[in-house]
């Protein structure tokens, strides 16, 4: 909203400052100084909120230490990260911009999902939550509004550069050879490949097999592809949330870096100067990330240890959903192995538990585990580490993991 006032205020009347608002490092500040404070100052009130309506978590006994003593925290603050996202957003970016739209969505959509398990769970009393198939139907729903949107929607696009014939080099310029090249704008399903020569695969060329027209069958690898993303980082993200400040803090650092992406991704210098794709619009995502950055260390000052209030679902996959959609919007998704680690290594540990289990209880007659206990957050408190340690060392490897995914803008 802002934006149109001050484009208008600036065009109409030159008002001073109003042109501060066409810088997008200016709005992306304010976007994350804003969320900060909206997440801060108004938190605190909505937790007394939760509180007052008996939104507590009911904490199941897993052996751990320090487990009862969370027993009533409320929880349901993943309201706190979607508020202090969405307003500034609202008020500060381009809402007309396909990117902001679909962020809109993803957070609104999983946040509906995330919120109804937390519902089920707390005012009826049944822990199991939302059925799973309902929550991975509500996964797959928004990948394929994701999928279709980056697919089909004619303003995802990227700039490449095209070998012009000699008859229209002379259409546009007269003689010279810097007509030999010019940067043209075109749909395609191009991504980026990290730590490979020519850093660039296409999803088309999984079905070239078709025929000549193969690429107006690319959807059809892309958007399951979409859905498996999405499905898997919001998994990820619900599964780290377990402990005080682990999946806030970490996604704070995964969505940071993803900032520096879309930001060099959305600039035309920034990306001839790293020799990285070029895609027109996409800089914009960079005021949601800063809002959503800022919503989520804010939403940390009252969910390190000792937390005062959990995210519970309603945050953990609207964490995890956003987190899938920007890296798939500035064409990095498969360096989210990378990024998002720690979400990986919590989904390995549960999925390599799970089936080691399973074969040697129809093997030998028990099951066995691989971990103490599982997802891998949970291990190493049954071996003894406060959970603040376990957070702060899961943080210097995330930060570790973002330092290796930016280094991949100039390794190839």
């Amino acid at each position: 909203m802002l934006y149109y006032l001050f484009d208008y205020l600036d065009n109409q009347f030159d008002l001073p400052g109003a042109g501060l608002f066409q810088f997008l490092s200016f709005r992306a500040a304010v976007a994350g100084i804003l969320s900060l404070l909206i997440s801060t100052i108004y938190g605190k009130r909505i937790i007394n909120f939760l509180r007052k309506q008996q939104v507590g978590e009911t904490v199941r006994d897993l052996g751990l230490i320090g487990q009862n003593e969370k027993a009533g925290t409320p929880t349901m603050g993943g309201v706190i990260i979607i508020l202090a996202t969405l307003i500034p957003v609202l008020f500060i970016a381009r809402l007309d911009n396909v990117y902001i739209i679909l962020l809109i969505v993803t957070t609104l959509w999983m946040g509906t999902i995330g919120f109804v398990d937390d519902y089920i769970k707390i005012f009826k009393k049944d822990k199991q939550g939302l059925k799973g198939r309902f929550k991975v139907l509500g996964q797959i729903g928004l990948g394929i509004i994701v999928g279709a949107t980056l697919y089909f929607h004619p303003e995802v696009t990227i700039k490449r550069e095209k070998q012009l014939t000699p008859q229209v080099q002379q259409e546009i310029l007269s003689s010279g050879p810097e007509a030999r090249l010019m940067k043209i704008e075109e749909k395609s399903t191009k991504t980026t490949i990290p730590f490979v020569k020519n850093n660039e695969f296409d999803y088309a060329d999984l079905v070239s097999w078709i025929g000549d027209d193969y690429k107006n069958y690319a959807w059809l690898v892309f958007i399951p592809f979409v859905i498996l993303i999405v499905t898997a980082v919001s998994n990820g993200a619900n599964l780290t949330d377990g402990i005080d400040g682990l999946a806030a803090g970490s996604s704070a650092i995964m969505v940071l870096t993803l900032g520096i992406f879309a930001w060099v991704s959305g600039n035309i210098i920034f990306s001839n100067y790293l020799n990285i794709m070029y895609i027109p619009r996409v800089g914009e995502i960079t005021i949601y990330i800063a809002a959503f950055a800022g919503a989520l260390v804010g939403f940390l000052w009252y969910n390190t240890y000792p937390a005062q209030v959990f995210m519970g679902d309603t945050g953990s996959l609207t964490i995890g959903g956003i987190i899938a959609v920007i890296a798939i919007a500035v064409r990095k998704e498969w360096l989210i192995p990378v990024l998002c680690g720690i979400f990986l290594a919590e989904n390995l540990s549960v999925v390599m538990q799970v089936s080691y289990f399973k074969y040697t209880k129809k093997k030998f007659g028990e099951g066995r585990r691989i971990f103490l206990m599982s997802p891998l957050h949970h291990h190493y408190q049954k071996k003894g580490y406060h959970e603040s340690k376990i957070v702060t060392r899961f943080w210097i490897v995330g930060i570790l993991l973002a330092i290796i995914t930016i280094v991949t803008l100039k390794v190839r």
